[in-house]
């Protein structure tokens, strides 16, 4: 389910809006939101748009739009799709609501408003029964859920760890370097496995006959 969400501007990390979280969910989510602030201040113009962050039993995802990050924590199992149509929807009525105004405030949470949005959505985001009973009761709900939800392969997935301690980043060059690495890692494996396979071809049967030509002095002085 969700648990917390939190708005900030893209280019300096200003918190613009949060969701009012009872006591119990803050003291359960303070690692998870100490994090989020990192992810916010790791935010570059060159940032994948979309990323989901994995941190023990929740995950962090966010979706950029318009110099605005919008983020959420959500347990670990709750589905990539519905958490990325929660803010989808909030980016949405946040520009209709705000847009003009986003590039011009100086003070954090100046938008504090946007709760009562966020809380609204947020109910009907709880678990994947009541997102679905509420696209099922409203055509527009059913359309964001199956039409307009975004291809959850494209959507870049991160571990907190490399953040934290690896210093990795959320650029998508990085992204694209580190896939480029693993395929070049799966080729130079497959290489290795050519050459190997190459090389039996070539000296089995040599092998064999030096085998056959020992085995034979063995039994004749022996």
């Amino acid at each position: 389910m969700v648990r917390s969400t939190t708005i900030a501007r893209a280019s300096d990390a200003l918190p613009l809006a949060a969701s009012v979280d009872d006591e119990q969910t803050e003291q359960a989510l303070q690692e998870h939101k100490q994090q989020s602030k990192l992810i916010f201040r790791r935010i570059t113009p060159n940032s994948e748009p979309r990323c989901s962050i994995e941190s023990g039993s929740h995950t962090l995802h966010y979706l950029i739009v318009d110099n605005v990050v919008y983020l959420t924590i959500a347990e670990k199992s709750y589905p990539r799709k519905l958490a990325f149509s929660y803010l989808d929807e909030l980016s949405k009525e946040f520009a209709n609501s705000y847009g003009s105004k986003v590039d011009a405030v100086r003070k954090p949470y100046a938008f504090v408003g946007f709760d009562t949005f966020m809380s609204k959505t947020a109910r009907l985001y709880q678990d994947t029964r009541t997102a679905t009973a509420a696209a099922n009761s409203s055509e527009s709900n059913l359309d964001r859920l199956n039409g307009d939800l975004q291809d959850v392969t494209r959507i870049m997935t991160k571990n907190m760890e490399e953040l934290l301690w690896r210093g990795d980043s959320l650029d998508k060059m990085s992204h694209l370097s580190t896939s480029l690495r693993s395929e070049s890692e799966k080729y130079r494996k497959a290489a290795r496995n050519i050459n190997l396979q190459a090389m039996l071809r070539q000296y089995a049967p040599l092998g064999a006959i030096v085998f056959i030509i020992l085995v034979l002095l063995y039994w004749r002085f022996f």
